[in-house]
């Protein structure tokens, strides 16, 4: 037994110089521990400050790309809106040249045949304005009876015509680059 006791002795002893040694260690680790606290305070101020300034460039980046997309939003919205208010100026322009020929042709006296051949150059001028937007007209006399071009007026008995033709135009439909702005108002034939 007294080997055990040695043994138990000498592990204490051993405990004991372990013990001081970590203490010894534990205090130069403290000491490090403190001079690299420092140098990380140091060091993490002088991180702090760089990503500061990052984020103050971000943030005017940010406040100025906002600002950027605001305008353009802005411009966007006036070049619609533009847009939409002056849609038909080049052909109003187009028409100008009519409502000068008309009005001179109120102005004018004479016989009737000068003023129907005044009256048909206009509509010519007034032809080719809407020729040139795509504005087509309508004129569907003999034709089968389209419900999505034309409006039927009346229904009467013809024997020029079969049924579900038209008889008589009474004005004249438009199309504008194919879609429907007004329908013919036809006369259909039901024998």
């Amino acid at each position: 037994m007294s080997k055990s006791k040695d043994n138990i002795e000498n592990d204490e002893e051993q405990l004991e110089e372990l013990l001081e040694d970590l203490d010894d260690t534990q205090s130069e680790s403290n000491e490090d521990l403190w001079n690299d606290s420092e140098v990380t305070i140091e060091s993490l101020q002088a991180k702090l400050a760089a990503t500061q300034a990052k984020a103050d460039e971000n943030w005017e980046t940010a406040v100025r790309i906002k600002a950027d997309m605001d305008n353009l939003r802005k411009r966007s919205e006036k070049q619609v809106e533009d847009a939409h208010k002056y849609a038909v100026q080049k052909f109003v322009e187009e028409l100008l040249p009519v409502a000068d020929s008309l009005e001179m042709g109120m102005a004018v006296e004479g016989e009737v045949e000068q003023i129907r051949e005044g009256i048909g150059l206009t509509m010519n001028v007034l032809k080719a304005a809407m020729e040139k937007f795509s504005v087509v007209a309508i004129d569907p006399l003999g034709e089968k009876f389209n419900p999505d071009l034309h409006q039927a007026m009346a229904m009467q008995p013809s024997s020029e015509y079969e049924d579900d033709h038209v008889s008589a135009v009474m004005q004249k439909g438009y199309t504008l680059n194919g879609r429907l702005v007004r329908p013919a108002m036809v006369m259909v034939v039901k024998n």
